[in-house]
């Protein structure tokens, strides 16, 4: 059995999910129901990029483990039936956190599909996450 390509299957698995554009993820924002937005990227791309303002970090790594109220791990901004909007860099790690977290019973999920590289390219505002996190920014050209 041949490798399945992961940006075949990302592509084929977002006509089964909610995309939002940028636009569409400004106006939820705006709106007055209250909005779960996760950036699922590693905490070092918080660090050098920032994230988008009013994000909580839940590392896709962790999310089933943070999203489940009997895990250990559970984080209590995750609700059953509450918008939850989901972002990665690109697009692409969003797609597979939208069906994690349908598959645990979530109802109200949806992801930016441009990631927060096309929330930055449109020139929305961002949170220096490095301004206000323990952790610190590292020099790309040390190891």
């Amino acid at each position: 059995m041949a490798i399945r390509n992961v940006f075949e299957h990302v592509f084929e698995l977002t006509a089964s999910i909610e995309n939002l554009e940028v636009e569409d993820l400004k106006r939820e924002l705006a709106s007055d129901e209250e909005v779960l937005l996760l950036d699922l990227r590693e905490i070092q791309e918080l660090i050098n990029k920032g994230t988008i303002p009013g994000a909580k970090h839940a590392p896709r790594g962790m999310l089933e483990f943070w999203a489940d109220p009997a895990s250990p791990y559970g984080r209590d901004f995750f609700a059953e039936n509450k918008r939850t909007i989901v972002y990665c860099a690109g697009g692409g790690r969003s797609v597979y956190a939208v069906k994690a977290l349908e598959e645990m019973g979530y109802t109200n999920v949806a992801h930016l599909a441009s990631g927060f590289g096309g929330w930055e390219a449109a020139g929305e505002p961002i949170h220096d996450f490095a301004a206000t996190s323990r952790w610190g920014r590292r020099d790309p050209e040390q190891t």
